[in-house]
């Protein structure tokens, strides 16, 4: 039983989908801003758990790089500000046109 691999197709719900959840998980890593001290703390909770989310959102190199390079923005304090989420789904739809 030779299974020939089926190519990946990114329905236009699942785009939808991650951009959504793209939004949100750059608001939770923004939410520092709101309390500056004890949530300057919090992002080192955040860090891996952003970078481990990228990681599975966004498949292969792009989702490597995206995870690794969220995980130490989140680290580095004042860099919140950065939707690391967000610029990872516009590169992967927008940029590579990825279906």
């Amino acid at each position: 039983m030779n299974q020939e691999p089926q190519p990946t197709i990114v329905n236009k719900s699942d785009k939808k989908t991650k951009l959504i959840l793209s939004l949100i998980f750059d608001g939770i890593g923004m939410l520092s801003y709101i309390v500056p001290v004890f949530a300057e703390s919090l992002d080192i909770i955040w860090a891996p758990i952003s970078g481990l989310l990228l990681v599975v959102m966004y498949k292969g190199t792009v989702g490597k790089i995206a995870g690794l390079f969220g995980a130490i923005e989140e680290l580095i304090p004042f860099t919140d500000i950065i939707p690391t989420f967000t610029i990872t789904w516009f590169y992967t739809y927008i940029i590579r046109k990825e279906a």
